[in-house]
């Protein structure tokens, strides 16, 4: 029976790769359906390499986390597309329809770190080094649950450009969450 779950999951890892690996840039594709491959670089492929059984070979998993270090890492969290791309939308603001229009665009998530942070430490071995690089990058939204805003807390979202202005709710728990967890990784 392990046999056959292995096999499966051999074809499973195959098959997301012929579909998403985007060759020459490098990276996964966003989205794929039967006629169309979104070539965004967005942070969503940070997933296949942060989770315990990526279904990608060990150089791709270092080429996702270069492009999402290259393309969307901010020192408060990561971008929701890279801000080399004409739909980039740097600032969150404006009415509403402005602001959900700039979300998904360029908009910076930190709860995303925890992910990259994992991604991070996994393709380097979970060595002093890259440790010490890690808890250098966190130290900034650790520095904004101390001392900004709503003390204890992490803003929702933040500006893709600088000065990275926090927006959105002022306290979201998945972002503490996940600066916290990352922080445990590090020094664990």
């Amino acid at each position: 029976m392990a046999g056959k779950f292995s096999n499966m999951a051999d074809r499973i890892a195959n098959s997301f790769r012929a579909c998403f690996w985007q060759a020459e840039g490098q990276y996964l594709y966003d989205c794929v359906t039967e006629d169309f491959k979104d070539a965004s670089i967005r942070p969503n492929q940070i997933f296949a390499v942060s989770l315990p059984f990526s279904p990608l070979d060990s150089q791709q998993q270092k080429a996702v986390v270069s492009c999402v270090e290259n393309n969307l890492l901010t020192p408060v969290g990561l971008r929701t597309l890279a801000a080399t791309d004409s739909k980039y939308r740097g600032r969150y603001e404006g009415g509403p329809g402005e602001r959900d229009s700039a979300y998904h665009q360029g908009t910076v998530w930190p709860w995303l770190i925890g992910h990259f942070i994992e991604a991070y430490l996994k393709i380097n071995n979970h060595s002093k080094q890259s440790k010490k690089i890690c808890a250098d990058r966190l130290e900034p939204l650790l520095e904004h649950l101390r001392n900004d805003g709503c003390i204890g807390n992490i803003s929702e979202i933040f500006d893709g450009d600088e000065p990275r202005k926090p927006r959105g709710a002022f306290a979201q728990a998945w972002s503490v969450a996940e600066v916290l967890r990352a922080y445990l990784l590090i020094h664990s």
